[in-house]
């Protein structure tokens, strides 16, 4: 069977279980987002990273895709059990990667080393992720589990942690914004 099917050639896709519905739907928005962020970590993961950092990351990628399955299925949670321990395994991985950290005093603009960087945009992939998840979780007959939403908002601020990290380790100084 070939990878095209032509099914998708006026503008419909199919969520599992086979109803079919716009490509622009919320719930393509939402699921098409965590894919995004999904194939960027993938991008992320090419650097030369340490092996801890890069299964955490391979730990999150096998949520994200998860979480992704459910938000293609109405009504899906299968991945409940595996997103509420990982949302507290993130807030682990936060206050560890935060103790390594100055406080942070001013606003930091996105950037410094390599990964910080990379880090940066998936932070900010994880909050347009986050925002069309809760667009749609607004509609109670998506009936999506807002457990889902929790994890995306830890993981955007994991993101930023790390990518802070990724400074300090590298001895490059984040930049602070300055106002004009």
């Amino acid at each position: 069977m070939p990878l095209y099917t032509g099914g998708g050639d006026h503008g419909e896709t199919g969520l599992f279980g086979n109803r079919r519905v716009a490509k622009d739907d919320l719930r393509i928005e939402a699921y098409g987002t965590i894919d995004e962020l999904n194939s960027f970590l993938g991008l992320l993961r090419t650097e030369s990273l340490d092996g801890t950092f890069d299964r955490q990351l391979k730990s999150i990628q096998d949520a994200l895709f998860e979480v992704g399955a459910d938000l293609a299925t109405e009504g899906g949670a299968a991945s409940l059990p595996r997103v509420v321990p990982a949302t507290t395994e993130l807030e682990r991985w936060i206050d560890a990667s935060e103790a390594e950290l100055a406080p942070l005093r001013t606003f930091v603009l996105p950037g410094g080393c390599r990964v910080a960087a990379l880090l940066h945009v998936a932070r900010t992939v994880a909050r347009r992720a986050e925002r069309r998840f809760w667009t749609l979780a607004k509609d109670p007959a998506q009936r999506v589990p807002p457990e889902l939403g929790v994890y995306l908002n830890r993981l955007s601020d994991l993101f930023f942690s790390w990518a802070r990290r990724a400074n300090a380790r590298t001895g490059v100084a984040d930049t602070p914004w300055e106002r004009a």
